[in-house]
């Protein structure tokens, strides 16, 4: 898998890179700002980016604007954002264009090399990855109002994982129970939430977490 390393900081680049090289994986590029991340997407296409939401010059959006730039020219490429702070708006908005092949983490979650590979191999495949604690979040904002009152502790944690983007399958696994068992707290939730039920799972996040950002 060849990835590209988006982040202005020298330190953190070179950090994330050997942890990259470490776990195998093929650093295709090094970019410190978005015009080179740009341009390296242009003259070499990898599986992968890995972008920082805040850039030079003026340390905004500038790796999430470029994220979208490279969604729209290149729908193949995978993009994952680090962000440093928690920003649910930001996720939000980052999924409601592009949500195949694109997630949202917290550079903390860096130090579990683990959870990072697994990110960048869900978004290469297509998939879609959402921080936990962002997840979290919208949880707890929307049970404020009440409105997850009538889901089971369980089907809380089942829609906490659909909402990261995982699979009935990966779901199962993560809990220790079947899939049949899955599936049918999965269509529990729908119905409770009033959510249209639908196979793919980039959508069912989208459906979800737009449920949750209301």
């Amino acid at each position: 898998m060849r990835v590209i390393v988006a982040e202005d900081s020298v330190i953190m680049r070179e950090g994330l890179c050997r942890l990259l090289e470490d776990a195998g994986i093929t650093v295709a590029g090094r970019a410190g700002d978005a015009p080179t991340l740009l341009a390296q997407v242009e003259r070499g296409e990898p599986d992968v980016v890995l972008t920082d939401i805040r850039m030079p010059p003026t340390h905004t959006d500038e790796g999430l604007r470029a994220a979208r730039e490279i969604r729209d020219r290149h729908p193949g490429v995978g993009v994952l954002i680090l962000s440093q702070y928690l920003e649910t708006t930001t996720a939000l908005r980052a999924l409601s264009r592009h949500p195949r092949g694109l997630g949202y983490l917290l550079k903390e979650r860096i130090a579990d090399v683990g959870q990072l590979i697994e990110a960048i191999g869900r978004v290469a495949a297509g998939g879609s990855v959402i921080d936990p604690q962002v997840v979290a979040t919208l949880l707890g904002r929307r049970r404020t109002a009440g409105a997850l009152d009538e889901l089971t502790a369980r089907e809380r944690t089942v829609l906490g994982l659909m909402a990261e983007g995982r699979s009935n399958d990966a779901i199962a696994q993560r809990l220790g129970v079947g899939g049949k068992t899955v599936e049918t707290y999965v269509r529990n939730i729908f119905m409770k939430l009033c959510l249209e039920q639908n196979l793919v799972d980039h959508r069912r996040v989208l459906a979800v977490l737009a449920y949750l950002g209301q």
